[in-house]
């Protein structure tokens, strides 16, 4: 049985900090908790990426969309949704010594799989399997 928890937030950095919270909420009342499975995992990657959102995903005055499911096996998917068309783009140069690229790099290292739904005009969906 999977549980699933979806909302939308506006733009504004403080977004970031509410989904964290929503999120870790979602997680405690289905049974996660810090010493288990994948709850600190999932929280950091909700948290980059709604600050992706906030940065360079959305249209001012419109919400992007946080959504996270627990599976059955422990395991959580993430989706955050905005309406930029914009995929999110690995850096190609440079060192990662910056923030630049910080969200694309968790995604990497922490994430069982990662990818990116379009949503035609409607933007796109970022979205991420931590195992649990």
């Amino acid at each position: 049985m999977s549980r699933r928890d979806a909302f939308r937030l506006p733009p504004h950095p403080a977004s970031v900090s509410l989904a964290r919270t929503r999120v870790r909420e979602h997680l405690a009342a289905w049974g996660h908790t810090a010493d288990r499975g994948a709850f600190d995992d999932t929280v950091l990657l909700v948290s980059e990426l709604a600050t992706n959102a906030v940065l360079h995903g959305v249209v001012v005055e419109r919400e992007f969309e946080v959504a996270v499911t627990v599976l059955a096996d422990g395991s959580c998917f993430i989706e955050v949704s905005d309406d930029s068309p914009a995929e999110p783009v690995p850096r190609t140069s440079g060192t990662w010594d910056d923030e630049s690229g910080r969200g694309l790099r968790l995604l990497d290292t922490v994430a069982e799989a990662w990818g990116v739904w379009r949503r035609g005009r409607y933007g796109k969906t970022v979205w991420a399997l931590v195992r649990g």
